[in-house]
């Protein structure tokens, strides 16, 4: 895995602010994906986890950095050239009801980005996205309704056919199944898990829900107030996280097995404002380890073993 799918670098969003000013969404985010893997994308809500998904395929335009895909240049592409890459980026929307338009026919609205991005005819489309119906678990007939006859659980399935309509190479799933009954969110995320395997897809997976992204990621990265500050493979980061705001992720989710109770870490206060951040690092008002130095100088991501970063004064390399 040397040459990523997709990698982001001093990947910059920016929002208007209340007062005129602007909001920094995405501070700089340098990040790699590469071929074949899943990664999974965690952190509170208004982190900026969906903004860097959309950011990485330009439904956010980025206000300064670079998005690649295949090592070209995409953050500028226009017209006809980029329309040529959109079939190969493609995304799962978190809200199965408001992601599909309830006067279409599913058949019509899975063949939709056939016909424009890749420039089927009816006809191949249509037989594209009865095959891709069957792939989800729900029949072919199933393209002759619409919307508002399914339930959640199957509508998110519709949205992941529309998906894969295009043969995509690159996927954003965000929250996929947040918005579902926990009964079902174990069917979409398996589903999800086949279809990677099966059809060599490349997945950025977007939640907050820690046991699901246990299940279906390769590697984890944390984000905090617009910045990564943690990469590391799975197995790895569930574990041992390294941050102290991975390890208070980590110690919210209920441990399985006997004997495996972890120390709960209550993380005092909300997210800073985006707009008026802290100096030094972004974590430092909430931190339990916080020391002078966090609050004055902003850490850097830094690579301290095989396949792991963090961004921690604190956290030392594996060799020293």
């Amino acid at each position: 895995m040397t040459v990523p799918l997709i990698r982001a670098e001093g990947l910059r969003v920016e929002y208007p602010g209340r007062s005129g000013g602007k909001v920094r969404a995405l501070r700089d985010v340098d990040l790699d994906i590469f071929e074949g893997e899943t990664l999974g994308l965690v952190g509170e809500s208004g982190c900026g986890k969906s903004t860097l998904g959309r950011a990485l395929l330009r439904v956010l335009e980025p206000a300064a950095g670079r998005i690649e895909f295949l090592g070209l240049d995409i953050t500028r592409l226009r017209g006809r050239a980029f329309r040529r890459i959109r079939a190969d980026l493609q995304m799962v929307f978190q809200d199965p009801f408001g992601s599909l338009n309830p006067r279409r026919r599913v058949a019509d609205i899975v063949a939709e980005p056939l016909l424009r991005a890749r420039g089927a005819t009816r006809a191949e489309a249509a037989a594209v996205a009865g095959d891709l119906l069957d792939l989800v678990g729900l029949g072919g007939e199933a393209g002759l309704r619409r919307p508002g006859e399914f339930s959640g659980g199957q509508r998110q399935r519709i949205g992941i056919a529309r998906a894969l309509a295009s043969s995509p190479q690159f996927v954003v799933a965000d929250e996929p199944v947040s918005a579902l009954d926990v009964s079902i969110q174990a069917q979409v995320v398996n589903l999800l898990s086949d279809l990677v395997r099966d059809r060599g897809l490349t997945m950025l997976f977007i939640s907050h829900d820690l046991g699901v992204v246990r299940h279906i990621a390769d590697r984890v990265a944390v984000m905090y107030l617009g910045e990564i500050i943690e990469i590391a493979a799975r197995d790895d980061f569930f574990a041992a996280p390294l941050h102290p705001y991975s390890q208070a992720l980590l110690s919210s989710v209920p441990a399985l097995r006997a004997g495996g109770r972890r120390e709960r870490i209550v993380l005092e206060g909300d997210l800073p404002d985006p707009a008026n951040p802290p100096g030094g690092c972004l974590f430092s008002t909430r931190c339990r380890d916080v020391v002078e130095r966090c609050r004055t100088s902003r850490p850097e991501l830094r690579e301290i073993g095989p396949g792991r970063s963090v961004r921690c004064h604190l956290v030392k390399e594996a060799d020293s």
